[in-house]
């Protein structure tokens, strides 16, 4: 899925935190979820993010682009493997996934915001690059192939290979939260084994009594700021009698109020990455179905 994959944390996400051993998480997560919904604009915690923490992820995304437009110049080093390439290529032909923490260490600095990145690789045999493509450019598909975070998707406008799309994701865990993701999303092809997508999210709004006669959106001083802008970026290349697949996630959301890093940023670093993994999961078994 290229938009949204994250909620209470994206892309854009409520996963099952993994708990900590030995200690009493899976009690507060409750506790947890209840001060970061009840935290009020006028606290530390803004409702929006800041024009400097915006700025911060603008030019970090920049940079993330920037590289990855020199790797899809050509066939070598179009999708480069972390680590040794051929334990990592053993690995992910076994049926294995990567997952990679990309986040800077700066990413605390951002004025009373966070930012995560994260990549994920895997390996389908006997899928095409041509089968990838249907499966991204299929919309109206994204219900089923990304049951049951995502709900609803469709293009609003496309010219090319560009396009805008709007989905709408469902996560719970202990709590509920339905957002709708506005995305710009651009296709490539460096030839008809190798090729890109890039997604962008335009506008993130948290949606209140989702599918009843109630449903509204929240405005900026309601926002729970569980996410605020989220890119996704996929990489794909043909060889080996299957599908290469390498997807990068780039997002954006509230900092940890005072005080409560030591609940809540297990908590918010797990949400992106399982949203990320699951993604991932979710594409490769579309390919095989």
């Amino acid at each position: 899925m290229h938009c949204f994959r994250m909620q209470a944390r994206g892309s854009i996400l409520f996963m099952t935190p993994r708990p900590i051993p030995g200690s009493k998480w899976l009690s507060v997560v409750p506790a947890v979820c209840a001060l970061l919904l009840c935290a009020a604009p006028s606290t530390a915690i803004a409702a929006a993010p800041t024009s400097a923490a915006v700025a911060a992820f603008n030019s970090y995304v920049a940079g993330v682009e920037t590289r990855l437009a020199r790797q899809h110049q050509s066939q070598d080093g179009f999708l480069p493997l972390p680590g040794s390439a051929s334990q990592i290529e053993l690995r992910l032909r076994r049926g294995d996934s990567i997952i990679e923490r990309l986040t800077p260490s700066t990413s605390a600095e951002l004025p009373g915001a966070l930012l995560h990145h994260w990549r994920g690789t895997a390996f389908v045999a006997g899928a095409r690059a041509a089968d990838f493509e249907r499966v991204m450019r299929d919309f109206n598909g994204y219900p089923h192939y990304f049951s049951p975070q995502l709900v609803q998707a469709r293009v609003l406008a496309q010219q090319g290979d560009r396009m805008q799309a709007k989905m709408r994701v469902r996560q719970h865990h202990v709590i509920a939260v339905v957002m709708d993701a506005t995305c710009d999303i651009a296709f490539g092809r460096l030839d008809a084994r190798h090729g890109y997508s890039i997604s962008r999210s335009t506008k993130v709004a948290e949606i209140d009594a989702a599918g009843t006669v109630e449903e509204h959106t929240l405005n900026a001083d309601q926002e729970h700021g569980f996410l605020w802008r989220l890119n996704t970026y996929w990489s794909y290349e043909e060889r080996d009698g299957g599908l290469y697949l390498e997807i990068e996630s780039v997002s954006l959301t509230r900092s940890i109020p005072r005080g409560l890093g030591w609940a809540v940023e297990p908590f918010l670093e797990s949400v992106p990455r399982e949203s990320l993994e699951f993604t991932l999961r979710s594409a490769c078994n579309a390919m095989r179905k």
